[in-house]
């Protein structure tokens, strides 16, 4: 059965796993339940593949995707599975084409999205809704008319608005941080977060403030990776400084590039005690109407919880601790 939408599905992308169509292999890990931590998957058809290998990557993921239904059959929990396709032409390709494989299909990623493409894909989405046929989308702003000071204001203004009448069919909006980096010619390294490039913080914290009220707003991949027992813990201590600051300027999520970074990811997802227990608090508290006060001291005794202005957060808090759990103090 295809995916229903819930008000917590695109808080359960989490960590977005990338990987070229050609990854085979996928099946029966999968079905061995052997990568920790897996949410969901964006087959690649875009960046990934050359053009040329384009119709064998399709074949290849038709494929993958039978036997990722056939499991789905049997019992076996699949992650989200996305596709992330080419233009709004190759969005209708692929729809067609994989259409008996739609149902374990949560939905599809929409690269370079921005003035010059929107309105076609929006028009097959709605397309699509109109036939009774449900379909998830997330946009990926990463052009160079989304990155240009001048434009920026006024296409994702305009952006924001297109999205409005589908609103329901986009599950998260993502943001191309390497994309961003390359108009620039610029790459952080593993001692540097996104947030100290400048010039690609700003266009970041431009989408969140134009799309982050309301959607979720997915961060951008980091581009390193290693085994975790190998002694070099450089990525991630990299990863976690930027996961950190991900969370704190409003992204929920990231994209992924190898299955290593996913139990880091999921564990930023998850929640403090002490925020849960204010969380639980804060909305027990706007629903009691017999409640003087709309202020009161955090569970901790240290800060301020205001009923008014963090129920909102409250409300997230309670999101991801029911999908990713509750951390205790003294756990990293």
């Amino acid at each position: 059965m295809p995916i229903s939408r819930t008000e917590d599905l695109p808080y359960r992308v989490g960590g977005l796993l990338y990987m070229p169509a050609f990854q085979k292999n996928i099946v029966s890990k999968i079905a061995q339940g052997s990568i920790p931590c897996l949410t969901s998957i964006a087959f690649c058809l875009e960046d990934a593949i050359r053009t040329s290998a384009l119709a064998a990557a399709e074949q290849s993921l038709h494929a993958i995707l039978r036997d990722l239904q056939t499991l789905a059959v049997q019992g076996t929990t699949l992650p989200l599975l996305f596709v992330r396709v080419r233009t709004p032409e190759h969005f209708a390709h692929v729809l067609e084409t994989f259409a008996d494989v739609r149902a374990v299909l949560t939905g599809f990623v929409l690269p370079k999205f921005d003035l010059d493409n929107a309105a076609a894909y929006l028009a097959i989405v709605q397309q699509e809704c109109a036939a009774g046929r449900q379909v998830f989308i997330m946009p990926t702003l990463e052009t160079r008319m989304i990155a240009a000071c001048d434009t920026r204001p006024a296409v994702l203004r305009k952006l924001h608005e297109l999205l409005a009448p589908v609103q329901d069919a986009v599950l998260n909006i993502r943001v191309g941080g390497n994309d961003f980096s390359h108009l620039y010619g610029l790459r952080r390294p593993v001692t540097a977060t996104i947030y100290d490039v400048g010039i690609v913080r700003d266009i970041l914290l431009a989408i969140l403030n134009v799309f982050a009220a309301d959607y979720v707003v997915s961060g951008p991949v980091w581009n390193y990776f290693g085994a975790r027992d190998a002694g070099d813990a450089a990525w991630m201590e990299g990863l976690r400084r930027e996961l950190a600051c991900d969370r704190l300027h409003g992204f929920i999520g990231k994209t992924a590039i190898h299955p290593c970074q996913l139990p880091l990811i999921y564990d930023s997802l998850s929640v403090s005690r002490e925020d849960y227990d204010d969380a639980c608090r804060l909305l027990q508290v706007a629903t009691d109407e017999t409640q003087g006060l709309g202020v009161e001291k955090s569970a901790g005794g240290h800060r301020m919880n205001e009923v008014t202005c963090h129920s909102r957060w409250a409300k997230r808090m309670l999101t991801l601790a029911a999908i990713y759990g509750i951390r205790e103090e003294g756990r990293a």
